[in-house]
C-alpha cells in the first residue's frame, strides 16, 4: 500500500489558517515518515485558535505552523496538490500547467464563518477535522498504527 502513496502532498486552502493545516496535521500523523506533506494559502493569514483547539483534542499540535502562501513555498516539487476551497483550487490547476503535478478538489466548509457560542464554533471545526480525517483516510489507505 505504501506503493501506492504520493511522494509529496500539499494541501491548500485560502488562508492557510483552518482547513489546510488541518489536513496538513492529519496527513502528518498518518503518513509522515512515508509522505512529504506541506500547506498553502491563495492568500496570507494565521492559524485559527479554535483549530489548534481540535485538532489538540486528537493530539495533534498546530500551535507551531505558520501560515504560508503558494509564493512562500520553497519547493514545488509535489506530486499531488489537494485544494480545500475554490480559490486554493485555481492556484493548484495553474501550477499543473507548468508541472507534472495532479491537482484534486476537495470542496471543504470554512468553519470560521460559523457564528454561535464557543461549543456550536468547536463542534463546526470538529466536523471539519473529521471529515478531513475520513476522506485522508479513504483516499490514502490506513497503513498508520494508531486510532486518531
Amino acid at each position: 500500500m505504501a506503493s501506492d502513496l504520493p511522494g509529496a502532498v500539499l494541501f491548500a486552502c485560502s488562508h492557510n489558517s483552518v482547513r489546510s493545516p488541518m489536513a496538513e496535521g492529519l496527513m502528518r500523523h498518518f503518513y509522515g515518515r512515508q509522505v512529504y506533506v506541506q500547506s498553502c494559502g491563495a492568500r496570507s493569514g494565521e492559524v485559527d485558535g479554535f483549530a489548534v483547539t481540535v485538532m489538540d483534542e486528537i493530539g495533534i499540535d498546530l500551535s507551531k505552523h505558520r501560515s504560508r502562501t503558494f509564493d512562500d513555498l520553497e519547493d514545488s516539487s509535489f506530486d499531488l496538490v489537494i485544494s480545500l476551497s475554490p480559490e486554493a483550487h485555481h492556484k493548484a490547476l495553474e501550477m499543473t500547467r507548468t508541472m507534472a503535478i495532479e491537482a484534486e478538489y476537495w470542496p471543504t466548509l470554512d468553519p470560521s464563518a460559523i457564528a454561535g457560542s464557543r461549543e456550536q464554533i468547536l463542534e463546526g471545526f470538529r466536523s471539519v477535522r473529521d471529515s478531513l480525517r475520513k476522506r485522508i483516510r479513504e483516499r490514502f489507505g490506513t497503513l498508520a498504527a494508531g486510532g486518531v
